[in-house]
């Protein structure tokens, strides 16, 4: 039992009670297993009040409701049968909230998440803040799980099995507003009356409602025609599931259970009523919560909120420094980008500037376009969107940028250029500014030798999309001031970004590791493997895209200028088969110019067409009959042997640190954790092994890393304590 109580119900004399939950441990309410016998007391006392005839809960902190189930207690489940007990207990709890005689109501204020909003779904009503801290939704898909606590068949019954579908397969959150156009909330007021609405939703009784315990068809009658047309008959249910079932396999390609059982358990419920779907609700979730999908994904949210900790320094006395302007340089896309999550999320001026007028108006038209597509949205209002371009201005001078505390250098990837920008912020800026550059492969230290500050030069480097793609690699030198790299860490964060530090290097990590696991790509091309095989054996073994349509993206040109770069400072194993220079010969630059591995027009819809005309210039003929298997992992061991170098040379701090790296920066497939991760769970030794018969097969590009052997031959993990 906790050493303090966390839930109070306070009585009132007017036949109203409020039950206030608030864990003086956390800063934030969580559902954790030792509070069971706690709530349970408070229910009891509930029950046995005859009096009583209205009850409310509440949350006791300022911000937050319930942010959903502690995932600590995933920890420790080792078997099916103890997750299933979990979520028998969390159903079991809001059967009882679901039978109490008085009339209940939720107050929510702040995020209401995961078994939070479950909780929720037990009370009569569900009345919210309008503020936009309040969040509700049902994210346990996207760590590999299912509601657990009824939320498969509260939530269906609700709003309906389509709507209700759409927020269990994506777990994605609604603002209280949407969330009250869809039907889970019924009112939504001023945080300020929260409690006096919620006791008053709750007495009127013409608004009272059918509960959603016993079976779903309780709140048939308040549902539209077209939810029983869809899901009401057996007909409309098998095409919505079907359908549903459809479009998740070509998202997920079969590598993520979790949506498949959420759509099975979802058609019980519909089907069988609302006491088996609640049984296969238990069953399902005991099964997907000691899955290696579920145990990778959750093992990336507990080391994301490690990261969020992390200050990127080790000297606890060095404070990050405050960031009340930014310059960024060059306002291209990344330059706009960068610009955008600034004004935005970390709500910092920006003054950008570009070389020339045409330059500079397509980046302030960019971030534009961005901020009129979230108010289109209503993820923005017009005075917020009006409040972010007040605080960003634009130049073709550095007129502006003597104030600066932060320089985000976003040009082309020129050594020569991006010195020259060094020192021409040096001759107007004093030594409290910084400079960060995002190039993706050039050493930062040579870009700082041509500057009188080398402690002020960093690398702050951001993928594209800025405004979408998550990671953000932060790149220090052996001279880079401490209060430099914590101010970026910290400025990062408040980007909105996931920050990893790594040490300098000719392509940092996240180059560095994706570099041989293109190149890889083109040697199989070379080899005969069709573009489109190789791209869906990846996308297959988990990747949102195929490295050659990568490739398309990021520029052929561009891929090759890395691709020497790494070449020159690792030799033969970075080597690039010699495709690639018969691509750029003939003028082949990917989608930016309409000409690369694919066709690219007008088509919006379904897959892009190869162009087959890059076989006859290879010189091959696209029958190579290579497994996806073999594809798959030739491609990926080259990126997980060369992540090994990364940690053994020291450009890593962790393996944590590469794991989040390649999976939000790179797509690494999530539900396997990141290259540490998968040479862990496919066994160290075994990886070793197979790199080294590719390397009897195709060269020495396949050499295992020397830290590699060494741990396969002591039989060690990269996560062992």
């Amino acid at each position: 039992m906790p050493d303090a109580p966390i839930f109070h119900l306070e009585k009132r004399d007017d036949h109203i009670a409020i039950l206030w939950m608030d864990d003086p441990h956390e800063s934030v309410n969580t559902l954790k297993h030792e509070l069971v016998e706690q709530f349970e007391a408070v229910l009891t006392e509930v029950e046995g009040n005859g009096k009583l005839e209205v009850l409310v809960f509440a949350s006791g902190k300022p911000q937050g409701f319930i942010a959903g189930a502690d995932l600590r207690m995933l920890k420790d489940v080792t078997t099916p049968e103890q997750a299933q007990s979990l979520s028998q207990m969390a159903q079991g709890l809001n059967n009882r909230l679901a039978r109490l005689r008085p009339r209940s109501v939720a107050a929510i204020h702040g995020a209401c998440l995961g078994g939070g909003l479950e909780l929720a779904l037990a009370f009569d009503f569900r009345v919210a803040s309008d503020d936009h801290q309040t969040r509700l939704g049902l994210p346990e898909v996207q760590l590999g799980l299912l509601p657990g606590g009824g939320g498969t068949q509260r939530l269906p019954a609700l709003i309906g099995a389509e709507r209700a579908l759409d927020l269990l397969l994506t777990g994605r959150h609604l603002s209280a507003k949407r969330a009250r156009q869809v039907g889970i909330v019924d009112e939504l007021v001023p945080k300020e009356i929260l409690i006096d609405a919620a006791i008053k939703r709750a007495q009127s009784r013409q608004h009272a409602r059918a509960r959603t315990i016993g079976s779903v068809t309780n709140n048939l009658s308040f549902k539209k025609l077209r939810d029983w047309i869809v899901a009401g008959n057996p007909i409309g249910r098998r095409v919505l599931f079907d359908q549903a079932r459809k479009r998740l396999l070509r998202k997920t390609r079969g590598n993520y259970p979790a949506p498949e059982r959420i759509l099975e358990v979802s058609r019980i419920g519909l089907e069988r009523g609302f006491e088996a779907g609640l049984a296969a609700e238990a069953e399902a979730f005991g099964e997907l919560a000691v899955s290696p999908e579920a145990k990778q994904l959750v093992n990336l949210f507990f080391a994301s909120n490690e990261l969020k900790k992390d200050r990127g320094i080790g000297d606890a006395l060095i404070e990050p420094r405050a960031i009340h302007k930014v310059g960024v340089l060059g306002a291209g896309l990344m330059g706009a980008g960068i610009s955008y999550v600034t004004i935005t999320k970390a709500q910092v001026a920006v003054r950008l500037k570009d070389k020339d007028d045409p330059g500079l108006s397509h980046g302030l038209a960019y971030v534009q376009r961005l901020l009129d597509t979230r108010v289109d949205k209503r993820a923005m209002t017009p005075l917020q969107r009006a409040q972010s371009l007040a605080m960003f201005t634009g130049t073709v001078e550095y007129r502006g940028f003597a104030n600066v505390d932060l320089v985000i250098e976003a040009v082309f990837e020129d050594l020569t250029l991006k010195q020259r920008m060094l020192r021409d912020i040096e001759a107007i800026t004093d030594d409290k500014t910084v400079f960060a550059s995002n190039t993706s492969a050039i050493p930062i230290k040579q870009i700082a030798t041509a500057g009188e500050r080398p402690q002020n030069v960093i690398g702050m480097h951001y993928f594209s999309p800025v405004e979408k793609m998550p990671l953000l690699e932060i790149v220090a030198t052996d001279v880079t001031a401490p209060w430099v790299i914590t101010t970026c860490v910290e400025f990062g964060k408040r980007q909105g970004k996931t920050v990893i530090v790594v040490n300098d290097g000719p392509g940092f990590y996240t180059s560095r590791i994706l570099g041989p696991y293109m190149n890889e790509a083109i040697y199989l091309l070379t080899e005969g493997v069709a573009i489109d095989r190789v791209d869906g054996a990846l996308r297959d073994f988990g990747f949102p895209v195929g490295p050659l349509a990568l490739l398309d993206e990021v520029g052929i040109d561009v891929g090759h200028k890395v691709a020497e770069r790494l070449s020159e400072a690792f030799g033969d194993r970075m080597r690039p088969p010699p495709g690639i220079e018969r691509l750029l010969q003939d003028r082949r630059l990917g989608r930016k110019n309409q000409r690369g591995m694919y066709h690219y027009g007008k088509r919006k819809r379904g897959a892009k067409p190869v162009d087959d005309s890059v076989y006859r210039l290879l010189g091959v003929a696209s029958s190579n009959p290579l497994s996806h298997i073999e594809i798959a992992e030739r491609c990926a061991l080259q990126m997980v042997n060369e992540a090994v170098h990364c940690l053994q040379d020291g450009v890593l701090r962790s393996a944590r640190d590469g794991d989040l790296g390649a999976v939000f920066g790179l797509g690494f497939p999530p539900f396997r954790g990141g290259p540490f991760q998968y040479l862990d769970q496919n066994g160290v030794r075994a990886i070793a092994s197979r790199m080294e018969q590719l390397s009897d097969q195709h060269g020495g590009r396949y050499s295992p890393a020397p830290l590699l052997l060494e741990m396969a031959r002591e039989g060690k993990g990269f996560y062992e304590s």
